[in-house]
């Protein structure tokens, strides 16, 4: 018996919580035998699957070993602690939750500090006055090496922020921070302020795939089981299904809607009796619907369909291009 492809799924929390929440959207269970203290999980509607309950860092820790196939995790963290990511991982979807950025925030007091470019001469002037560089207090080491070097900025040292980052500063253990924040307020309540060209990184949760796991056509085979699913209602979601009859529905109709309206028919023209499906975005609905009944159609039914499955998937289109 093959082994199952894995997924790692954060254990506890919110991060937990949506996850959940996203999977069952695309008609996939994630259940614990055990109940919440299980660490282990299986798919019941996926066999071949089997869930690893991990803290977000465990995950992208066993990303890069390629112990996991699939992981949720926010783009933060892989980006941190994989320094050559997108050489071992493939970001696959961002899923809607768990939204933060990475950011350099500096004293309010700092008024004339507004760019990264002031932040440099502030530190040069630092170094040169004080005769020891401005210290960074942050978590993401590596992200901030890299972009304070795009910026140009050397005149600075990093200390490693065990505790609450912004804090820091006014603890007097750190000049300025670079942290993540959703609203701001944190930073607000801690009198800093984000510069305005500081934001290094627009994080959330994604769908990751590693590349150095055992992709076994097994696993490729219920990857892509998994990934039609999330794409199906991905892809529903951006999705209104609009039907009528009436005679004059012909395939001249069809091609004037999809030149217009961005409308298909999935099931192919019209039938003999006129009954017509079609597909269409969301925001085209009432215009269709209009042009509809202009044509002849007395009612135009429409419904957001739960599901819409495509032979292209591009989900996992873009882990195969990936995978030797």
């Amino acid at each position: 018996m093959s082994a199952p492809l894995v997924i790692g799924v954060p254990s506890k929390g919110r991060l937990m919580e949506n996850a959940h929440a996203f999977f069952a959207r695309a008609g996939i269970t994630l259940a614990q035998g055990r109940g919440g203290r299980d660490y282990r999980g299986t798919v019941p509607e996926l066999p071949g699957i089997e869930i690893a309950y991990l803290s977000s860092a465990e995950i992208v820790t066993q990303l890069a070993q390629g112990a996991v196939h699939f992981g949720v995790t926010g783009e933060d963290l892989v980006r941190e602690m994989i320094a050559d990511a997108d050489e071992r991982v493939v970001l696959l979807d961002g899923l809607g939750f768990g939204y933060a950025n990475v950011v350099v925030a500096v004293p309010q007091a700092w008024i004339d500090v507004r760019t990264m470019r002031d932040l440099d001469d502030v530190a040069t002037a630092f170094h040169a006055r004080r005769g020891r560089r401005v210290r960074v207090a942050t978590k993401y080491v590596n992200l901030t090496r890299a972009f304070f070097s795009r910026h140009g900025i050397a005149d600075y040292r990093i200390v490693e922020s065990l505790g609450a980052t912004e804090g820091a500063p006014a603890a007097g253990t750190a000049e300025l921070i670079v942290d993540i924040t959703t609203t701001g307020s944190t930073l607000a309540a801690n009198a800093l302020k984000v510069v305005d060209d500081g934001v290094i990184l627009r994080s959330q949760a994604n769908l990751v795939a590693a590349l150095a796991a055992d992709w076994t056509a097994d696993a490729r085979a219920n990857g892509r089981a998994l990934l039609d699913r999330i794409a199906a209602e991905r892809r529903a979601q951006s999705t209104r299904e609009v039907r009528t009859r009436f005679p004059g529905a012909d395939a001249e109709l069809v091609a004037e809607a999809k030149g217009r309206f961005g409308a298909i028919a999935p099931l192919g023209g019209p039938t003999s009796s006129g009954m017509l499906t079609l597909l269409c975005p969301p925001d085209a609905v009432h215009l269709l619907a209009t042009f509809l009944r202009e044509q002849g159609a007395e009612h135009v039914m429409v419904a957001a369909p739960e599901y819409v499955f495509a032979r292209e998937n591009p989900l996992f289109d873009k882990l195969a291009a990936r995978l030797p």
